[in-house]
Protein backbone atom coordinates (compact mmCIF):
# COMPACT_ATOMS: atom_id res chain seq x y z
CA UNK A 1 0.00 0.00 0.00
CA UNK A 2 1.41 3.79 -0.91
CA UNK A 3 1.72 6.05 2.28
CA UNK A 4 1.56 9.38 1.37
CA UNK A 5 3.05 12.12 3.34
CA UNK A 6 1.18 14.61 4.70
CA UNK A 7 2.19 18.49 5.53
CA UNK A 8 1.05 19.86 8.95
CA UNK A 9 -1.71 21.73 7.45
CA UNK A 10 -2.90 18.46 5.78
CA UNK A 11 -1.60 19.24 2.01
CA UNK A 12 -0.35 16.29 -0.02
CA UNK A 13 3.46 16.68 -0.85
CA UNK A 14 3.33 17.52 -5.43
CA UNK A 15 5.69 14.35 -5.82
CA UNK A 16 3.08 12.32 -4.57
CA UNK A 17 -0.17 14.38 -5.50
CA UNK A 18 0.10 12.62 -9.10
CA UNK A 19 0.08 9.53 -7.79
CA UNK A 20 -2.65 10.49 -5.72
CA UNK A 21 -5.08 11.45 -8.13
CA UNK A 22 -4.40 8.84 -11.19
CA UNK A 23 -5.06 6.32 -8.50
CA UNK A 24 -8.52 7.52 -7.39
CA UNK A 25 -8.98 7.72 -11.11
CA UNK A 26 -12.66 6.21 -12.33
CA UNK A 27 -12.62 3.42 -15.00
CA UNK A 28 -14.05 6.13 -17.56
CA UNK A 29 -10.98 8.28 -17.06
CA UNK A 30 -8.76 5.55 -16.95
CA UNK A 31 -9.99 4.33 -20.74
CA UNK A 32 -10.40 8.01 -22.16
CA UNK A 33 -6.59 8.22 -21.18
CA UNK A 34 -5.71 4.95 -23.17
CA UNK A 35 -7.73 6.64 -26.06
CA UNK A 36 -6.33 9.71 -26.04
CA UNK A 37 -2.43 8.34 -25.90
CA UNK A 38 -3.66 5.79 -29.02
CA UNK A 39 -4.90 9.03 -30.74
CA UNK A 40 -1.84 10.62 -30.25
CA UNK A 41 0.97 8.01 -32.04
CA UNK A 42 -0.56 9.16 -35.47
CA UNK A 43 0.73 12.63 -34.70
CA UNK A 44 3.76 11.07 -33.46
CA UNK A 45 4.21 9.25 -36.57
CA UNK A 46 3.58 12.15 -39.03
CA UNK A 47 6.51 14.18 -36.57
CA UNK A 48 9.03 11.09 -37.64
CA UNK A 49 8.83 12.15 -41.38
CA UNK A 50 9.33 15.80 -40.50
CA UNK A 51 13.14 16.97 -40.74
CA UNK A 52 15.45 16.97 -38.05
CA UNK A 53 12.70 13.48 -37.18
CA UNK A 54 13.46 10.35 -35.90
CA UNK A 55 14.17 7.78 -38.00
CA UNK A 56 12.85 4.86 -36.39
CA UNK A 57 10.07 3.76 -39.07
CA UNK A 58 7.27 1.52 -37.70
CA UNK A 59 7.14 -0.46 -40.75
CA UNK A 60 10.17 -1.88 -40.89
CA UNK A 61 12.92 -3.14 -38.97
CA UNK A 62 13.67 -5.52 -36.10
CA UNK A 63 11.06 -4.77 -33.63
CA UNK A 64 8.46 -4.73 -36.25
CA UNK A 65 9.06 -8.03 -37.54
CA UNK A 66 9.28 -9.42 -34.31
CA UNK A 67 6.02 -8.06 -32.64
CA UNK A 68 4.29 -9.05 -36.68
CA UNK A 69 5.43 -11.93 -36.14
CA UNK A 70 4.14 -12.07 -32.40
CA UNK A 71 1.03 -10.91 -34.14
CA UNK A 72 0.45 -14.03 -36.37
CA UNK A 73 1.42 -16.46 -33.76
CA UNK A 74 -1.32 -14.95 -31.32
CA UNK A 75 -4.14 -15.38 -33.81
CA UNK A 76 -3.11 -18.88 -34.91
CA UNK A 77 -3.75 -19.49 -32.07
CA UNK A 78 -7.01 -17.63 -32.18
CA UNK A 79 -8.16 -19.21 -35.50
CA UNK A 80 -7.55 -22.34 -34.17
CA UNK A 81 -9.76 -21.40 -31.58
CA UNK A 82 -6.58 -23.08 -29.20
CA UNK A 83 -7.32 -20.74 -25.52
CA UNK A 84 -5.29 -22.67 -23.69
CA UNK A 85 -2.40 -21.59 -25.82
CA UNK A 86 -3.72 -18.32 -27.19
CA UNK A 87 -3.61 -17.11 -23.21
CA UNK A 88 0.28 -17.94 -22.67
CA UNK A 89 0.73 -14.38 -25.01
CA UNK A 90 -0.91 -12.23 -22.42
CA UNK A 91 0.01 -11.19 -19.29
CA UNK A 92 -1.58 -12.14 -16.05
CA UNK A 93 -2.27 -8.16 -15.04
CA UNK A 94 -4.06 -8.09 -18.47
CA UNK A 95 -6.41 -5.35 -19.19
CA UNK A 96 -8.63 -6.01 -22.54
CA UNK A 97 -10.47 -2.33 -23.50
CA UNK A 98 -13.17 -2.86 -25.77
CA UNK A 99 -15.33 0.32 -26.90
CA UNK A 100 -18.86 -1.71 -26.85
CA UNK A 101 -17.62 -4.79 -24.82
CA UNK A 102 -16.09 -2.63 -21.05
CA UNK A 103 -12.71 -3.67 -19.53
CA UNK A 104 -12.15 -6.95 -18.76
CA UNK A 105 -9.25 -8.66 -16.88
CA UNK A 106 -7.33 -11.89 -17.64
CA UNK A 107 -10.04 -14.40 -16.56
CA UNK A 108 -12.84 -12.46 -17.52
CA UNK A 109 -10.85 -12.00 -21.36
CA UNK A 110 -10.54 -16.05 -21.20
CA UNK A 111 -13.84 -17.07 -20.50
CA UNK A 112 -14.89 -14.52 -23.65
CA UNK A 113 -12.93 -16.25 -25.73
CA UNK A 114 -14.47 -19.37 -24.55
CA UNK A 115 -18.10 -18.15 -25.16
CA UNK A 116 -17.10 -16.63 -28.33
CA UNK A 117 -15.58 -19.55 -30.05
CA UNK A 118 -18.51 -22.37 -28.77
CA UNK A 119 -20.91 -19.54 -29.69
CA UNK A 120 -19.39 -18.79 -33.34
CA UNK A 121 -17.07 -21.71 -33.94
CA UNK A 122 -15.86 -20.27 -37.43
CA UNK A 123 -14.58 -16.89 -36.48
CA UNK A 124 -11.54 -16.12 -38.06
CA UNK A 125 -8.83 -13.08 -37.58
CA UNK A 126 -6.90 -11.70 -40.60
CA UNK A 127 -4.59 -8.51 -40.08
CA UNK A 128 -5.29 -6.05 -42.96
CA UNK A 129 -2.41 -5.96 -44.98
CA UNK A 130 -0.55 -2.68 -44.56
CA UNK A 131 -2.36 -1.36 -41.26
CA UNK A 132 0.13 -2.49 -39.02
CA UNK A 133 2.63 -0.30 -37.12
CA UNK A 134 4.78 -1.04 -34.21
CA UNK A 135 6.57 1.34 -32.06
CA UNK A 136 9.51 0.99 -29.12
CA UNK A 137 8.50 1.41 -25.38
CA UNK A 138 12.02 2.37 -23.58
CA UNK A 139 12.68 -0.11 -21.13
CA UNK A 140 9.27 -1.98 -21.40
CA UNK A 141 8.97 -3.60 -24.90
CA UNK A 142 6.27 -2.18 -27.84
CA UNK A 143 3.10 -0.73 -29.16
CA UNK A 144 1.55 -2.33 -32.04
CA UNK A 145 -1.36 -1.09 -33.42
CA UNK A 146 -3.15 -1.72 -36.87
CA UNK A 147 -6.35 -3.24 -38.29
CA UNK A 148 -7.96 -6.59 -38.12
CA UNK A 149 -10.91 -7.78 -40.04
CA UNK A 150 -12.84 -10.81 -38.72
CA UNK A 151 -15.14 -13.27 -40.48
CA UNK A 152 -17.89 -16.16 -39.70
CA UNK A 153 -20.76 -17.30 -41.57
CA UNK A 154 -23.83 -16.33 -40.42
CA UNK A 155 -27.31 -17.61 -42.69
CA UNK A 156 -24.89 -19.40 -44.51
CA UNK A 157 -23.27 -15.97 -45.37
CA UNK A 158 -19.82 -14.48 -44.50
CA UNK A 159 -20.21 -11.72 -42.16
CA UNK A 160 -17.52 -9.74 -41.62
CA UNK A 161 -16.02 -6.58 -39.86
CA UNK A 162 -12.96 -4.54 -39.90
CA UNK A 163 -12.05 -3.04 -36.53
CA UNK A 164 -9.06 -1.11 -34.96
CA UNK A 165 -6.60 -2.30 -32.25
CA UNK A 166 -3.34 -1.51 -30.16
CA UNK A 167 -1.87 -3.56 -28.14
CA UNK A 168 1.09 -3.05 -25.61
CA UNK A 169 3.51 -5.40 -25.49
CA UNK A 170 6.13 -6.71 -22.61
CA UNK A 171 9.49 -7.75 -22.88
CA UNK A 172 10.54 -9.79 -20.28
CA UNK A 173 14.12 -11.49 -21.21
CA UNK A 174 13.95 -12.91 -24.59
CA UNK A 175 9.89 -13.22 -24.05
CA UNK A 176 7.11 -11.31 -25.36
CA UNK A 177 3.12 -10.67 -24.05
CA UNK A 178 0.74 -8.55 -24.13
CA UNK A 179 -0.02 -6.77 -21.38
CA UNK A 180 -3.15 -4.29 -22.65
CA UNK A 181 -5.46 -4.30 -25.72
CA UNK A 182 -7.22 -1.85 -27.19
CA UNK A 183 -10.00 -2.91 -29.52
CA UNK A 184 -12.01 -0.08 -30.97
CA UNK A 185 -14.55 0.48 -34.31
CA UNK A 186 -17.28 -1.89 -33.43
CA UNK A 187 -20.86 -0.79 -33.73
CA UNK A 188 -22.50 -0.27 -31.13
CA UNK A 189 -25.48 -3.13 -30.21
CA UNK A 190 -28.56 -1.96 -31.39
Amino acid sequence: MLHYKVEPRGAVLPSEAFLFIVRRMNRFLRIRFLFLIVAAFPISAQAMDQPGGSDRNATSGELFETIARMDTAIFDAFNAHDVERLMTMFTDDLEFYHDTGGLTDYRQTQENFKKMFAGTPDIRRDLVKGSLEVYPVKDHGAIEIGEHRFCHKENSKDECGIFKFAMIWRKSGESWKISRVISYGHQPPH
